[in-house]
């Protein structure tokens, strides 16, 4: 890994930024063509604030940095990069630079690097490995994409289960080949399949007798190399592991897979939806005009037959509209209370879903609960606006068709707020990338046809 010292690097930990003024003086050292002023600035940095930095800063900027900047980046700095960036800083490398920096890396953290780089990068990449390395990467990135066998690490600590204390700690010491960070000794059988795993501070604090096995932990279980890297995220989080064995078919160990791995799985789900929610899909601050615009269009198209169909349900009220004109001041909050009703169910739903809280056994006890919610809130912002309607109109019936319609709105979000995501999960479609433009077209239709559809009843 980085030889880059641990604790002086990176500020303190309640959310670092680069200081303005170490920023400025990274870009004056560039423009001035200083390599030595360069790496002082550079060096003592946590790899993570580096590549803040490389993300910040425009391509020409970055570009004249990185041609200054000969052998500053390691593998540390790339691991930390947004993967569309990553593969400009691996062009921008010569060979040499490429094989220093990924050569003191983890299989799991080469893995995670190369996998979403083209052939002839990830070639660059593997060229530069050992041939053990080489070999430990390729065998990984045979596996399933997301899968445990791509997130796993090759490097684990292992020991027959017939050993004792003494035996494990004179093979931890002799070792040459460690890796950096491990929390965990696997103990296998004959066949190399896990029967158990120690913690290191069970191993030190025991006597040097104590046969292995009488100190395995209870919170022991496998994952096999096919498994989804979702299931085994949920699992470390659910179970509190701190790492877990990989076996293959054959149920023998391959790997091991570790809670930072694991977590960092977790964010990546975390943070697609909520941009999936948005309709904004994967992307970062990095990406180039036309990628995003790309990203984006199809789901703003969608948008816009949502809209039209609102537009047309209005369309068959015209006449009505005419003659009271406000209907038309007082639609769009019934609209907009309904959205944002939904936005909430939606919202709630589809985390619920993503962390396994909504199973079958509880969906109808959570759209109950939801359609109660509305319920409430719709009687209470009913007569909020019904006093609203006859004080701003002067007309009663007017305030009892909007706070109907209020009602019925937010019954509706609620319900469809739940139901919308569960359905399309059933149907294998991702909940958080549909779910919105599904619930805002019921809330929309919903809302215009109940209020108008009151009015037109009520006030003719």
């Amino acid at each position: 890994m980085s030889d880059r010292p641990e604790q002086e690097k990176g500020g303190d930990a309640s959310g670092y930024t680069l200081d303005p003024r170490m920023a400025f003086a990274i870009r004056s050292a560039v423009e001035a063509g200083n390599p030595e002023a360069v790496d002082a600035l550079l060096d003592p940095l946590h790899p993570a604030d580096v590549a803040d930095y490389l993300e910040q800063i425009g391509e020409g900027e970055r570009s004249r940095l990185l041609a200054i900047w000969k052998g500053g980046v390691d593998g540390d700095i790339l691991s930390e990069l947004e993967e569309s960036l990553r593969e400009e800083v691996i062009d921008a490398l010569d060979p040499q630079e490429l094989a220093d920096a990924v050569r003191d890396l983890e299989s799991d953290d080469v893995v995670d690097l190369i996998e979403d780089l083209d052939d002839a990068q990830q070639d660059a990449v593997l060229d530069a490995l050992d041939d053990a390395d080489r070999v430990a990467v390729e065998q990984s990135l045979s596996y399933p994409e997301e899968s445990a066998g791509r997130l796993m690490q090759r490097e684990v600590v292992m020991a027959p289960e017939h050993w004792t204390v003494g035996a494990a700690i004179d093979f931890l010491r002799s070792e040459e080949t460690l890796p950096e960070q491990f929390y965990h000794m696997v103990l296998v059988d004959p066949r190399l399949k896990p029967v158990g795993y120690i913690t290191l501070g069970k191993l030190l604090g025991a006597r040097r007798n104590v046969p292995l096995t009488d100190l395995t932990e209870d919170s022991f279980r496998t994952f096999r190399v096919d498994q989804d890297e979702e299931d085994v995220a949920y699992a470390f989080n659910q179970y509190h592991l701190i790492s877990a064995p990989v076996v293959d078919a054959d149920d023998r160990l391959v790997g091991v897979i570790t809670i930072d791995d694991a977590m960092a799985v977790l964010d990546d789900e975390h943070e697609e939806d909520i941009l999936r929610l948005a309709g904004v899909g994967e992307g970062s601050l990095t990406d180039k005009v036309i990628e995003t615009t790309k990203r984006r269009f199809p789901w703003l198209a969608v948008n816009l037959v949502t809209a039209i169909l609102a537009s047309l349900v209005i369309a068959q009220f015209e006449e009505i509209i005419a003659q009271f004109v406000a209907l038309a001041v007082l639609m769009p909050i019934v609209a907009s209370m309904g959205g944002n009703a939904g936005t909430q169910s939606l919202t709630v739903a589809v985390r619920a879903i993503a962390t396994k809280d909504l199973t079958g056994s509880n969906v109808w006890r959570v759209i109950r609960r939801e359609v109660l919610v509305g319920l409430v809130n719709g009687l209470i912002f009913a007569v909020v606006m019904g006093i609203v309607g006859v004080i701003w109109f002067g007309t009663p019936i007017l305030g009892v068709v909007i706070g109907v319609a209020m009602v019925v709105n937010l019954v509706v979000a609620g319900l469809a707020g739940t139901v919308v995501p569960v359905i399309l999960e059933k149907m294998g479609v991702d909940p958080a990338l549909a779910s919105g433009a599904f619930v805002t077209t019921v809330t929309d239709v919903v809302g215009f046809f109940a209020f108008l559809g009151l009015a037109g009843v009520m006030l003719l």
